[in-house]
């Protein structure tokens, strides 16, 4: 089913982005990788790693899209896994977390999204994956900034369903807690986990 496609998938080289691009490389897609870390790997027909891409930035988010298009001649899906995780309380928070999780999570897949339109337009099979979180239903304690943020992806998503309806199939994936080390560093603070 996704042999030939060609998908852009954000935040390649976190623990998510990393089995994404795997599993879509091993079921036949053509992958370009996008992250704010350094491409590790050279180009091939299949993969093509953008590293050092600040997708915050909407002009390299343009940029991104734009090599990777020109890269593989065409692109069919973008998935939006880039984005961060702050554990605070709304009284004892930093303000200055709020607008890094907003830019972090919404507006890189803001970015990407608007960059990849006009290519997806042109596939019969476009399609925006975003990934959100299932903290955008019901925020716990310490989890303010993150859960408005992500909650903002959950928007974002359905307001390009319904602007490119027929058109562009846009959908949401609403993952709990991630198995990460940043995450389980964050459960050792709060001794969630031992």
């Amino acid at each position: 089913m996704l042999r030939d496609k060609v998908i852009v998938v954000t935040g390649a080289s976190g623990a998510l982005g990393k089995v994404v691009v795997d599993t879509a490389l091993a079921r036949g897609a053509r992958v370009a990788a996008v992250d704010f870390a350094a491409a590790q790997t050279a180009p091939t027909p299949q993969r093509l790693e953008l590293g050092g891409v600040d997708l915050t930035d909407p002009g390299q988010a343009n940029k991104a899209i734009e090599a990777a298009a020109a890269h593989f001649g065409k692109l069919d899906a973008l998935i939006n896994i880039a984005g961060g995780f702050a554990f605070e309380t709304v009284a004892d928070g930093d303000p200055k977390t709020w607008q890094r999780m907003h830019a972090l999570n919404v507006t890189t897949a803001l970015n990407a999204s608007r960059a990849a339109i006009p290519r997806l337009l042109a596939s019969s099979a476009a399609r925006i994956v975003n990934i959100g979180a299932f903290g955008a239903l019901q925020a716990g304690s310490g989890m303010g900034a993150y859960a408005a943020s992500k909650s903002g992806v959950h928007r974002l998503t359905e307001a390009l369903a319904a602007e490119h309806k027929g058109k562009i199939t846009v959908n949401a994936v609403l993952p709990s807690i991630l198995d990460t080390k940043p995450n389980r560093n964050g459960w050792r603070r709060r001794n969630w986990l031992r």
